[in-house]
C-alpha cells in the first residue's frame, strides 16, 4: 500500500475532510476519496472502516486520522446528503486562456478617382471630375495610343490595416465601344492609391468577367487582392492588354454610380 507521505494533495484549512474510503484498513492505513482525488490517511486506534464508508478525517502536521465512520441513515427516513465540499481541492494549476473573440465584417470602398491614361498622359474629354470611364486597349486602326483605365481607393481599404480578407468583390458594368460579343477586360492590380501625375505602376494580373455591352455584375477578386489593398501595399485596380484588343469600356464613376465598387470581407 502506498505511504500516506507520499500523498501531495493540499487540503490545509479545510478542518474536517469528508470522504469515501476505498480501502479496508491495512497495517492501520486506508485509502480515501476525496473530491476525486486519492489520499491516504492513518486510521484511529478501536475505529472499525470498511471500503465504501463514509469518513470524516483530521489533519495533524502532513498526515490524514480517520475519526469518525459516517452512520448510515436511518430507512424509515429519507436520506439527506451531506453538504459537498465548498471548494475543490486546490491543484496549483493555472485557469486556460479565453478564447480570442473573433470580429467579422464588409467595408464599401467607392473609388476616389476613376481615369484612362493614353498617349503619354491621363484622358480628359472634357472631363476633369476625375470620374472619367475606363478603357482598354487601342481603337480600331487609329493613331491614338493605347488605354489604359484605373481606379483608385485612397486609404480607405488600408483602416482594416491588421486584418484578414476573406473576401473581395467588385462592381464593373460595360459600356459601348469595340465589337458587341463578350469580351473580358484583363484586371490589374496598381501600386497608387491616387492618381499619379505620370502612368499607374501596373502589377497583378487576372481575367475579369466575360459581359456583353450593357451587361454589369459584380465579380469575385483573388482574395489576395483584397489583402494587398488592406495592407497598403497596393492601391487601384486598372484595365489594360499590351496588345490593341479587346478594346473595351467600363463605366467610371460619371457614367455609374456603382462602378468599380471595392467591397471587402474581413475577420480579425
Amino acid at each position: 500500500m502506498p505511504d500516506f507521505a507520499d500523498t501531495r494533495v493540499s487540503l490545509a484549512g479545510k478542518g474536517m475532510v469528508r470522504g469515501t474510503a476505498l480501502t479496508a484498513p491495512s497495517s492501520n492505513a486506508i485509502l480515501v476519496s476525496v473530491g476525486g482525488i486519492t489520499v491516504t490517511a492513518r486510521v484511529a486506534v478501536g475505529l472499525t472502516v470498511a471500503a465504501g464508508n463514509i469518513v470524516l478525517m483530521a489533519r495533524l502536521g502532513s498526515l490524514y486520522y480517520v475519526v469518525i465512520v459516517v452512520p448510515v441513515a436511518p430507512t424509515s427516513t429519507p436520506a439527506t446528503p451531506p453538504p459537498a465540499d465548498t471548494a475543490p481541492p486546490d491543484t496549483g494549476d493555472a485557469p486556460p486562456a479565453p478564447k480570442p473573440t473573433v470580429r467579422t465584417g464588409t467595408l464599401t470602398c467607392v473609388p476616389t478617382s476613376t481615369a484612362c491614361y493614353r498617349d503619354g498622359s491621363w484622358r480628359s474629354d472634357g472631363d476633369p471630375t476625375n470620374s472619367f470611364d475606363l478603357y482598354q486597349g487601342r481603337y480600331g486602326g487609329s493613331s491614338y495610343g493605347r488605354n489604359t483605365g484605373a481606379a483608385f481607393y485612397g486609404s480607405k481599404p488600408h483602416t482594416l490595416s491588421g486584418a484578414t480578407c476573406t473576401k473581395a468583390t467588385l462592381k464593373v458594368k460595360r459600356l459601348s465601344a469595340g465589337d458587341f460579343a463578350s469580351r473580358s477586360a484583363t484586371l490589374r492590380l496598381v501600386s497608387q492609391t491616387s492618381r499619379p501625375s505620370g502612368a499607374p505602376t501596373l502589377n497583378e494580373t487576372t481575367s475579369g468577367p466575360s459581359l456583353k455591352i450593357g451587361d454589369s455584375t459584380t465579380f469575385t477578386l483573388p482574395t489576395n487582392w483584397g489583402q494587398a489593398l488592406i495592407d497598403g501595399t497596393r492601391g487601384g485596380i486598372a484595365i489594360a492588354v499590351s496588345s490593341d484588343d479587346p478594346y473595351i469600356h467600363l463605366a467610371g464613376r460619371g457614367s455609374w454610380s456603382a462602378a468599380m465598387t471595392l467591397t471587402l470581407s474581413w475577420r480579425r
